[in-house]
């Protein structure tokens, strides 16, 4: 299967206390951390083209431009959802947006790069 413009991807998970600002750095109160956000951002963006990346490659961001527009409460539950909108050579452009259960939370831009799983890894270890 070909990466293809338009192939969407979602990702959800329900707000604990380990993912607010206070507990992972990223601020001083109970509620959904950026860093998580972005993060659910990503995997709906691998998500998206999962079918399509052969078993020996993988997908790594190199290029995230995100607001976070909404504070979400512990509890509540969280989605997220990747479109592409740019294939060009390995790299691979995504509009994502992350919701809560009241509305939008969170909007921006996405790049993976397709990488060779094993070559990729050597190369990041040689660096020991």
């Amino acid at each position: 299967m070909e990466i293809t413009v338009g192939m969407t991807g979602t990702a959800s998970t329900s707000v604990e206390r380990e993912d607010t600002a206070l507990e992972v750095g990223s601020g001083s109160l109970l509620v959904y951390a950026t860093p998580c956000m972005v993060a659910l951002m990503e995997g709906a963006a691998c998500e998206a083209i999962a079918d399509a990346v052969s078993e020996d490659k993988t997908t790594v961001g190199i290029e995230l431009n995100i607001s976070h527009l909404a504070a979400t409460p512990v509890g509540m539950d969280v989605r997220a959802e990747a479109e592409v909108t740019a294939v060009e050579g390995n790299i691979i452009t995504f509009s994502v947006t992350a919701y809560d259960e009241a509305g939008k939370i969170g909007e921006g831009t996405h790049k993976r790069a397709i990488v060779t799983s094993q070559r990729f890894l050597d190369k990041t270890y040689a660096k020991l």
